[in-house]
């Protein structure tokens, strides 16, 4: 047997807590159920006229607006339904947007990184709905590279922004079910909040046992590969180096103009990191950074995926590229709003301490104290798990 979603087990076995409530939906139309039919008209089927509004997170209610695009407001013309942004002008509902419902659902896929903005999202929906007394329902979806294992330290205070919303590691190990009942019980005590967990899944899954069909969450959300790679690869998103954007495998091919990619793959390969190994490679992106540029660079393929360690993997690669090429490597500017004084590298990173690490050859001792805190983190979350 599979694992079965959130949302369908609100509708098929809780349908009276939507009932006679004037709803919204915080989602977007990657969601699916397990047959591959969108959330929205299961929803709008089950409840017809209660479904009152659509929220759609960073890509839009359509999930076809780029990476960091302004996403406005509009008509949903599949459902008819007035579509509102949270990656526009504002990054939450505004108390207007909730005046009119009684019960806000948000299902959104997360894939286990704090850099990933649903998770900001989601946070911002519930801190409204507590400010606007409106109850929230958050039905759960599985943490695609597993709930076992952590990575990473935390974002300090001065650092938070959109990628890195709250204090959690870079890999968090959590569902989004989850990191609602860990919000609601140490920042929104007064949240009227139901988390509908799922069925059949386990903390050591990753998403090739969940026997759901792979729907890409957001344009760049490839594949399982991707996803377990991002926690440490998203970093090259604050260097001057591309990601892979505007390639068949973002996350998961990293270069540049100025790079030899099979010098690079060889001496990463030397370093013999457990579940990955590098491949040499030309590309041309279509988009973004180096845009129709011939770059090289490496690709990074998963061998084994429980036992790789994507922070340290991101980490190392980012200094192997920084020894080899120190007259072109750099960290970039900020490119997120409120933050014009931080690198968003920095941002990225939690805190100015990995770029200084790295530019002093010893970006691994950035995580020097990652085990002691990591248990901190472990022991606080304990009461609001929900698997096993």
């Amino acid at each position: 047997m599979g694992t079965v979603l959130g949302i369908e087990r609100l509708i098929d076995e809780y349908p009276e807590l939507v009932r006679g409530n004037r709803t919204g939906v915080v989602t977007n139309y990657t969601m699916t159920d397990s047959r591959l039919i969108p959330v929205i008209d299961r929803l709008i089927r089950a409840f017809g006229r209660d479904i009152v509004k659509l929220f759609g997170p960073e890509h839009g209610v359509m999930a076809a607006a780029v990476e960091g695009e302004s996403v406005g407001a509009r008509m949903d013309e599949h459902s008819n339904l007035p579509a509102l942004s949270l990656y526009g002008h504002q990054h939450q509902p505004t108390p207007e947007m909730m005046d009119d419902i009684d019960l806000i659902i948000v299902d959104l896929q997360d894939i286990g990184s704090r850099y990933f903005t649903y998770l900001s999202t989601l946070k911002g929906v519930l801190e409204i709905s507590r400010d606007q007394g409106v109850r929230c329902i958050v039905v759960d979806r599985p943490n695609p590279i597993g709930g076992e294992r952590q990575e990473g330290i935390p974002v300090q205070p001065q650092y938070t922004s959109f990628v890195g919303c709250l204090p959690i590691p870079a890999r968090h190990g959590l569902t989004l079910g989850e990191m609602a009942r860990w919000l609601q019980r140490t920042r929104y005590p007064t949240l009227e909040l139901e988390v509908v967990h799922m069925g059949n899944w386990r903390r050591s899954f990753y998403w090739d046992e969940t026997a759901l069909p792979f729907v890409p969450p957001s344009p760049n959300t490839t594949g399982p590969d991707m996803m377990v790679l991002y926690p440490g690869t998203c970093l090259f998103e604050g260097v001057n180096v591309s990601v892979g954007r505007g390639t068949a495998k973002p996350f998961e091919i990293i270069g540049a103009p100025f790079i030899d990619g099979f010098r690079l793959a060889r001496l990463f390969n030397r370093q013999n990191w457990p579940g990955v190994r590098a491949r040499g490679l030309y590309f041309v992106p279509w988009r973004q950074r180096y845009a129709q540029t011939l770059c090289q660079g490496v690709q990074l393929h998963v061998t084994q995926n429980r036992i790789l360690s994507p922070v340290r993997i991101g980490i190392a690669l980012l200094q192997l590229i920084h020894e080899l090429y120190p007259e072109h490597f750099s960290f970039g500017p900020s490119r997120s709003q409120g933050h014009a004084d931080s690198l968003f590298f920095d941002l990225l990173a939690g805190s100015g301490e990995l770029r200084k690490a790295i530019e002093a050859g010893a970006g691994q001792d950035f995580l020097a104290d990652e085990s002691s805190w990591l248990q901190d983190f472990r022991e606080e979350i304990t009461q609001d798990l929900l698997y096993t």
